[in-house]
């Protein structure tokens, strides 16, 4: 991830305070119904498990039970082609991730435009990803470790993902190539299936978002050898980043984005933004994010926009790389 997603603390209390002072929430009270909000992956995701953190402050914040939904599928697409035939009310909403900017880029054929059928509202963070084995079937306990074990059977171990194309499929290819190591890929729908796969051993290594590894790695279910970002993180002080043990250029973390349907009220947009950035700086929410590992960005509508065509060209460049196959 680049250095362009970070703000201040100065810019992130501006960019809010103007936000909620334009945008009050009565917006959302011209109706008495919850607002729904699609999250286009499993249970038990990495985001997943960010955004129910969040939701009795967002529902305060919002003056609106918020419910989520989890509609997973073809890496994240069919979720999120729900919210863009979503009417623009403001009432149905959506969670993204990395994967919205990598669709162009790994199939032949996408039923919507991940730019023009959306309302960028805010990059609400950023969240480590963690390189794992499964202990019992590749006992490393560091990256040269595992890559020895690969490079010894090469094409023998597998590794999982959450799905063709997604940035758990990106960021596993990413060291596998820099690594100079084979082995087979083993596509789930969704990080929640591929974290129950990796724990009954029926697949050997992978990278989940810490929020989602984090319990096993506490139990020793799953072995952490790498962090896949550059820096350390207080939750794991001990563990050093992939780039830290022999490959340099690797760099990869994820980040989660709340967008609407397209043509979203600008009073909407600003009314939305106000509730998301209440609820990702209420104290109760700041605490688990913090222990989750996550960092709380809150980059308003225009740069979030800005922000969604950088990462759509960055992991067109990446995707060319790696010589993968269009789906």
């Amino acid at each position: 991830m680049t250095t362009s997603i970070n703000m201040t603390r100065r810019q992130l209390l501006a960019a809010f305070g103007a936000g909620a002072a334009a945008a009050p929430f009565s917006v959302f009270a011209q109706a008495d119904r919850p607002i729904s909000l699609i999250l286009p992956v499993s249970p038990g995701s990495g985001v997943d498990t960010i955004v129910r953190a969040a939701g009795p402050a967002w529902s305060k914040a919002a003056g609106h039970t918020v419910v989520i939904e989890n509609k997973p599928g073809a890496g994240g697409i069919l979720g999120t082609s729900a919210l863009v035939k979503s009417t623009p009310d403001g009432y149905t909403l959506g969670v993204v991730s990395n994967n919205h900017a990598i669709f162009p880029s790994v199939y032949k054929s996408v039923p919507f435009d991940p730019i023009e059928d959306i309302t960028p509202i805010s990059v609400i963070g950023s969240t480590p990803f963690l390189l794992v084995v499964n202990p019992k079937n590749l006992p490393a306990k560091n990256v040269p470790e595992l890559i020895a074990l690969l490079k010894d059977k090469p094409g023998d171990y597998n590794y999982a993902s959450s799905g063709n194309g997604t940035v758990l499929h990106m960021a596993a290819e990413m060291f596998n190539n820099q690594a100079a190591v084979e082995a087979r890929h083993i596509p789930y729908k969704g990080s929640g299936p591929m974290a129950s796969a990796l724990l009954a051993g029926q697949v050997d290594y992978g990278v989940l978002s810490l929020p989602a590894a984090l319990p096993h790695i506490q139990s020793g279910a799953l072995q952490a050898v790498g962090l896949c970002g550059k820096n350390r993180i207080p939750s794991l002080p001990d563990l050093p980043s992939v780039a830290e043990q022999g490959l340099p250029d690797y760099d990869i973390e994820g980040w989660f984005a709340l967008i609407g349907p397209a043509k979203l009220p600008q009073e909407t947009v600003k009314a939305a933004f106000a509730a998301v950035s209440k609820a990702y700086t209420d104290a109760e929410v700041k605490k688990s994010m913090d222990l989750q590992g996550n960092t709380i960005i809150l980059m308003p509508p225009e740069e979030s926009d800005a922000y969604f065509r950088s990462e759509l060209k960055k992991y067109a460049a990446i995707v060319k790389a790696s010589g993968m196959e269009l789906q």
